[in-house]
């Protein structure tokens, strides 16, 4: 298909190739220099975006990890990618990054304290937390998660103070397709303004 629409714009005399746009400036902030933005002011705007919560889960050698994650998209269908974005400085992410794949379980409404424990650091995240095992990477898949998606790392890319990691989606679904809907199943967990919410129709 596109091959055929770059033979139409041919034939029209359209041009075929677009010039790049120029590349902004990047730089890094001076140490003498004020911050364009002040960190807390941009927390508090933000904060009026509600997002959904998820943990990203993966198996390393050294046994399962995750870390609780709002930020959290669809990228593309074809092929199917998702992404998610974390801190340069996690200690859990380089365990993800050598497991090379990972899972993204989506919170339901009832599945706060589980975001809060994915959420601590330095304890064992995966004490008392049912799971088994997602189809395509063997990476944990938590015990009544509303949908899981089940990924290979595609590219990491930098992002200021975060990475933005790009996964390729192999194997997703619901509890539902099994049999058991689970609790919670279709009532996402929401996150607003520093406190956890759910969805009210």
């Amino acid at each position: 298909m596109a091959a055929t629409a770059v033979r139409y714009l041919r034939s029209a005399g359209s041009p075929t190739a677009v010039e790049p746009l120029p590349r902004p400036l990047l730089r890094a902030v001076g140490e003498d220099e004020r911050l364009p933005v002040d960190p807390a002011e941009f927390r508090r705007v933000l904060g009026h975006f509600a997002s959904g919560v998820t943990v990203v889960t993966a198996l390393d050698p050294d046994g399962p990890t995750g870390f609780a994650c709002q930020s959290f998209a669809s990228l593309s269908l074809d092929p199917p990618l998702v992404a998610f974005m974390v801190a340069r400085t996690s200690t859990t992410w380089p365990r993800l990054a050598r497991a090379g794949v990972f899972c993204v379980n989506v919170l339901g409404a009832d599945q706060r304290e589980l975001c809060l424990g994915f959420a601590r650091s330095g304890a064992d995240k995966f004490a008392g937390v049912p799971y088994d095992a997602a189809p395509a990477t063997g990476s944990p898949r938590l015990t009544g998660a509303p949908a899981w998606i089940d990924c290979t790392i595609a590219t990491v890319h930098t992002g200021g103070d975060h990475l933005i990691v790009v996964g390729r989606v192999e194997a997703l679904g619901t509890p539902g397709e099994d049999g058991d809907a689970g609790p919670g199943e279709g009532e996402p967990l929401l996150f607003h303004r520093g406190r956890f919410g759910r969805f009210s129709g």
